[in-house]
């Protein structure tokens, strides 16, 4: 904020993200979630976590309703669960890409990023972009204004 001084950041709503989704797994889970993974073996097999700690996460994602856990069974094997994304799951996509985006520019392997995204209906490269509500793109940091929102309070006095 502009004059954030006098103003409280215990509820903070990037803070209350980081606790729901910031940490490094939840984001692994996350990105092969879009990727198309859906199952338990998928997820540990493609980032390695231990198990214990993938069904930990798992279940905060779903806790949160930002997967679904749905019940599928292989015939003569078990009842197992897929995890599906919801639309609040969705709507974390450009966070993801701004990542990666982020990562291509400043962490990619010299040979260049491993991934490149494409806008299906074109094939053009699709990237994240900071926009305002009236269709300005581009947008960097000092092009914003910040202020107290109506869930904002105010720090007690000294």
């Amino acid at each position: 904020m502009d004059d954030s001084t006098g103003y409280s950041a215990e509820n903070c709503s990037i803070a209350r993200t980081l606790q729901i989704v910031g940490e490094r797994w939840s984001l692994l889970i996350l990105r092969e979630a879009f990727y198309g993974n859906r199952r338990f073996e998928q997820f540990q097999r493609r980032i390695g976590v231990a198990r214990n700690l993938l069904a930990t996460r798992l279940a905060t994602l779903v806790e949160h309703g930002i997967l679904d856990r749905q019940s599928y069974q292989e015939p003569g094997q078990r009842s197992r669960h897929e995890y599906r994304l919801t639309a609040k799951g969705k709507e974390l996509y450009p966070i993801l890409v701004a990542l990666l985006d982020w990562g291509d520019r400043h962490a990619a392997d010299p040979e260049g990023p491993a991934l490149l995204l494409h806008h299906r209906d074109c094939g053009a490269p699709v990237h994240a972009e900071l926009r305002c509500d009236a269709g300005h793109g581009h947008l960097v940091p000092r092009d914003v204004t910040a202020t107290p929102g109506p869930g904002a309070r105010l720090l007690p006095s000294a």
